[in-house]
């Protein structure tokens, strides 16, 4: 988990509003590129009987009717969709902490 901590000033607030707002709006953005990459995978999985994830573990491109072009395509809308994955996970994991901990020396690690 990731801590973000913003100094006490005037406007602290509408920094945190600022920051916030962009987290949200990215984590919009790739939820709805996650939803578009499912989307995309879908055909293959429905065409093979297979999860994508199976897939990627235990076929090689000989496995497919379309061969090298269908298995980078497939291979690489799956490793597409495990990123984004991973950049929505660690925004969702955002934690907005008190920087008055970090004036006072403590801290959450």
């Amino acid at each position: 988990m990731s801590t973000i901590y913003i100094e006490p000033a005037p406007k602290t607030g509408e920094v945190l509003y600022l920051v916030q707002s962009a987290i949200k709006s990215e984590v919009m953005r790739l939820r709805l590129a996650l939803k578009l990459a499912r989307e995309r995978l879908a055909p293959y999985e429905q065409e093979y009987g297979v999860t994508s994830e199976y897939f990627i573990s235990e076929m090689a491109a000989e496995d497919l009717k379309g061969g090298d072009d269908e298995y980078v395509r497939w291979a690489g809308e799956y490793k597409l969709m495990q990123r984004l994955q991973e950049k929505l996970r660690q925004l969702q994991e955002i934690n907005y902490g008190d920087s008055s901990l970090l004036q006072s020396g403590q801290s959450d690690s």
